[in-house]
């Protein structure tokens, strides 16, 4: 598919510096851009490669003032990379999507399956489960008893969806998730653990993703909730009984202990790792490898183990290099002290 500046431009509303004409069909990074393709600047680092860059179009922000001359066609908008975003979603939704059951697939008897719905070679699709019109399941994906999951999502191969749990409208589970395990719950008893029976679920709202081997666990009772728009990334751990508010983003090896409450729109770094049973307000930041041993109010931006404000963290991070030298000065002085008082004392 191609399509002109002029076109693209109304899409996204923004402004023509250039040929209104030129045209592309596909997307580079501005500093590897050939011809064809559309490009985007919005972090003034790559400004450089604007003036040599080979893609047709680029989008720049309206405050970007070019000190040279740039080949390419111009398309300044109020935000390069959402508008970026926008294009993409359009590619995206562009291509053609597969559509019917494999006949290497199984679909209990039971089961309803909506409209359009793609379900590949080697899923299972369990009784009494529930799928939405414009679902794909690809294929060696488990769906277990139960589940009910909403219209226009999409789970990639090897997800796996315990019983029971809830899955919303136009939400992505890639690969290696596994929503519905039993959470980590024993008795400690004198010959060892006794294990609490997980009877909850796991509810997904709608437009959540689900990064590769992420793990949502099931509450021990009532629900483990992901809240509407929530974005988890690979590699997280989301104990049982949690509460993610909506809108809330976590990047890789996040993880966060029962029966805990995450506000809504917080950003938490790789590697947070979050005790259980407290609560964190709404947009919260948790710099990456913050350590959180209890509750936190809204609108609080923190990194470090405890989490404390970044000037102090950095400020701290600079005296820890010379800690060292400082113990080897305070061994010198109290030498020093007390040469002082055996002379005084004699």
């Amino acid at each position: 598919m191609e399509f002109s500046a002029k076109q693209i431009a109304e899409f996204i509303q923004g402004e023509i510096i250039g040929d209104e004409n030129a045209t592309v069909h596909t997307f580079a990074k501005i500093e590897a851009g050939m011809p064809g393709a559309i490009s985007f600047l919005s972090n003034p680092k790559y400004t450089p490669y604007i003036y040599e860059t080979q893609s047709s179009i680029v989008l720049v922000n309206k405050d970007f003032t070019p000190e040279h001359e740039i080949k390419a066609t111009l398309i300044k908008v109020d935000n390069a990379y959402e508008s970026l975003a926008k294009l993409l979603n359009l590619y995206e939704t562009s291509k053609p999507k597969k559509q019917g059951i494999d006949s290497l697939a199984f679909v209990a008897p039971s089961a309803k399956i909506g409209e359009n719905v793609y379900i590949g070679a080697f899923a299972y699709i369990g009784e009494n489960t529930v799928i939405g019109d414009n679902t794909q399941i690809y294929p060696h994906t488990f769906v277990g008893d139960g589940v009910k999951i909403g219209d226009n999502c999409l789970l990639y191969s090897n997800v796996n969806i315990y019983h029971d749990c809830r899955i919303g409208n136009e939400c992505i589970l890639h690969s290696g998730a596994v929503i519905g395990a039993d959470g980590f719950g024993f008795a400690p008893t004198p010959n060892g653990y006794d294990k609490i029976p997980q009877i909850g679920i796991v509810i997904l709202e709608d437009k959540v993703d689900i990064g590769a081997n992420t793990c949502v666990d099931r509450a021990t009772m009532g629900a483990t909730i992901v809240h509407s728009g929530a974005k988890i990334d690979n590699l997280v751990q989301i104990a049982h009984n949690d509460e993610i508010g909506s809108h809330t983003v976590m990047a890789a090896q996040v993880g966060i202990a029962g029966s805990t409450k995450i506000g809504e729109w917080c950003m938490f770094g790789g590697q947070v790792g979050i005790a259980g049973h407290i609560k964190i307000g709404d947009k919260v930041g948790l710099g990456a490898q913050s350590g959180v041993p209890g509750d936190i109010k809204s609108g609080s931006q923190l990194i470090g183990t405890p989490p404390m404000d970044p000037k102090q963290y950095f400020k701290a991070s600079i005296v820890r290099k010379s800690l060292p030298d400082m113990q080897k000065e305070l061994r010198d002085l109290r030498k020093e002290i007390e040469e002082l008082k055996q002379l005084l004392n004699k």
